[in-house]
C-alpha cells in the first residue's frame, strides 16, 4: 500500500477532468484515485487515507459543499482543493470558509493546479509538525505523580491557566518551576503565542533596560505580546529597574497584551512593593521532591525510558529495592538531581536492571558517585571546572574509553582531556 502522504483523491463527475488530473499527478509521482460523486468519495475515504482531495463544487447527488462538510465532520484531515467552474467561484470561496484549503478554476491550469497542491501539502506537513510539537510539549510539561502534592499542583496549574492574571511561582531550584510555567502557558488561551524567557539574574543594569524595555525594537516585553513573559529571579534587578518594570507591567496588563509568570526562590531578596503587587496576583508553591516521595518511582521510570532512548541504550529497569532506595534519599537538588542520577545510571550501567547495590554510595549502594552539580562551590571557577570534569568522564563513557574520540566530541586536546579526567 502506498504512503498516505503521497495519495491524492479526485472527486469530479467529468471523466475528462478526472483523467487529466490523474495523468498530471501520476507524472509528479503521486498515487491517484478518482471517483465520480460525493457519495463515492466519502466511501473511498472510509477505505483509504489521503493527503489531499480535489473536490468539484458541482456534483450530482451530494454537491461539493455537502461532501466537504460531511468529510470534515467525519474527522478526515486531508487538505481539500475545490474545483470550480464558471459561475461557481462564489461557492468555492464559501468552501474555503468551511475548511477547504483553496480552489482551482476550470479549465484547469497545470501550473496553477500543481502550485496550489504543493502549497496545500506544505501546510499539511507544517500542521502535522505543529501537532507533534504540541504533543511533545504536553508530555514535557506534564505534572508527574499521583501524590496529594502532585494533585494539588495540577489543580493550581489548571486554575491559573484559566485566568490571564500574573502568577508567582515559588519553589526550590530543581523542583520544576519552569515546567509549571510552561504548563500554564500551554494550557492557557494564548498557548499558540510566544513564550519569552528572561533570566534577570544574568542581566546587568544597562543590558537589563535594553532586554526588557526596548519597546521600539526587540525588547523582551514587546516580543511577548500575545503570549507569556516568564521572569526568573526578578529580585536580582536593581531597584530602579524594578520600579520601571512595575510601571510598564501595570500598563501592559491593563491592555491584556501579555501575561506574566514569575519564578522565584524561597530565599529571594525583597522586591519593590509595587512590582510584587503586579506579579503576585496568583501564587503557586512547587513542593520539593522530599515532600512527594511517592512520586519518585514515576519520575525515575519516566527518566530512564527517555534517557535510554536518547543515548541509544538497551531498555533498563529498576528493581523494587533500587526504587525504594531512591525514595529514601532527600534529593536536595530535587527533580533535576534525580534526573542527573538517572542519566548517570544509563551512561555507566551495562546490565538490563539497576539493583540497589548499583546506586552510588550516598544512596546506599556501591556504584560510582554522581558528581554533585547542585552543591556549594568555593567559586564560580571551581563550579565550572567540576562541570568540565563531569562531562569529560561522560564523554569517555559514551566513546567506550576512546580518548581520541572523546576529546574530539568535547572540542579539547587529548592532553586537556587527560588533565580533566585525572582531576589535576
Amino acid at each position: 500500500m502506498s504512503d498516505p502522504e503521497n495519495r491524492i483523491l479526485v472527486i469530479d463527475d467529468e471523466p475528462g477532468v478526472r483523467d487529466s488530473l490523474e495523468a498530471v499527478l501520476r507524472d509528479e509521482g503521486f498515487h491517484v484515485d478518482t471517483v465520480g460523486s460525493g457519495e463515492a468519495g466519502l466511501e473511498q475515504l472510509e477505505a483509504e487515507d489521503y493527503a489531499a482531495i480535489f473536490l468539484d463544487v458541482w456534483l450530482p447527488g451530494k454537491d461539493g459543499l455537502e461532501t466537504l462538510t460531511e468529510l470534515r465532520h467525519s474527522g478526515h484531515d486531508a487538505e481539500v482543493l475545490m474545483i470550480s467552474g464558471h459561475g461557481t467561484i462564489d461557492t468555492a470561496v464559501r468552501a474555503t470558509k468551511l475548511g477547504a484549503f483553496d480552489f482551482v478554476e476550470k479549465p484547469l491550469s497545470l501550473e496553477k493546479t500543481l502550485l496550489v497542491l504543493r502549497n496545500a501539502l506544505r501546510q499539511r506537513r507544517l500542521r502535522r509538525v505543529n501537532v507533534k510539537l504540541l504533543a511533545q510539549l504536553s508530555r514535557d510539561t506534564a505534572i508527574v505523580g499521583k501524590s496529594a502534592a502532585a494533585r494539588g499542583l495540577r489543580s493550581d496549574v489548571g486554575a491559573a491557566a484559566e485566568s490571564d492574571s500574573a502568577v508567582w511561582i515559588m519553589g526550590e531550584p530543581g523542583t520544576g518551576r519552569e515546567t509549571v510555567a510552561r504548563r500554564i502557558h500551554g494550557l492557557g488561551q494564548d498557548a499558540a503565542g510566544p513564550f519569552v524567557d528572561v533570566r534577570c539574574g544574568a542581566l546587568a543594569s544597562e543590558p537589563a533596560r535594553i532586554a526588557l524595555f526596548d519597546m521600539g525594537g526587540a525588547g523582551r516585553i514587546r516580543l511577548a505580546y500575545g503570549g507569556t513573559l516568564m521572569l526568573t529571579d526578578v529580585d536580582r534587578l536593581d531597584a530602579d529597574d524594578q520600579r520601571r518594570l512595575a510601571d510598564v507591567l501595570r500598563e501592559e496588563q491593563t491592555t491584556r497584551r501579555l501575561r506574566v509568570l514569575t519564578i522565584m526562590r524561597h530565599d529571594a531578596a525583597e522586591i519593590d512593593t509595587a512590582l510584587h503587587k503586579q506579579l503576585a496576583v496568583i501564587r503557586i508553591d512547587v513542593p520539593p521532591l522530599r515532600k512527594r516521595r511517592e512520586d519518585i518511582p514515576e519520575f525515575a521510570e519516566r527518566f530512564i525510558v527517555e534517557l535510554a532512548e536518547e543515548y541509544g541504550a538497551a531498555p533498563i529497569r529498576w528493581t523494587n529495592d533500587s526504587l525504594a532506595a531512591l525514595q529514601r534519599h532527600d534529593w536536595p537538588g530535587n527533580v533535576a538531581e534525580l534526573r542527573n542520577l538517572v542519566e548517570h545510571c544509563v551512561m555507566s550501567h551495562g546490565g538490563p536492571t539497576i539493583e540497589s547495590s548499583d546506586l552510588p554510595a550516598e544512596l546506599g549502594g556501591r556504584g560510582r558517585p554522581v558528581v554533585d552539580l547542585y552543591g556549594d562551590f568555593e567559586s564560580l571557577a571551581n563550579a565550572v571546572e567540576e562541570f568540565r570534569r563531569f562531562h569529560a568522564g561522560r564523554a569517555l563513557e559514551r566513546e567506550q574509553g576512546d580518548r581520541s574520540q572523546a576529546a574530539e566530541r568535547l572540542g579539547v586536546s587529548e592532553e586537556e582531556l587527560e588533565r580533566l579526567v585525572a582531576g589535576d
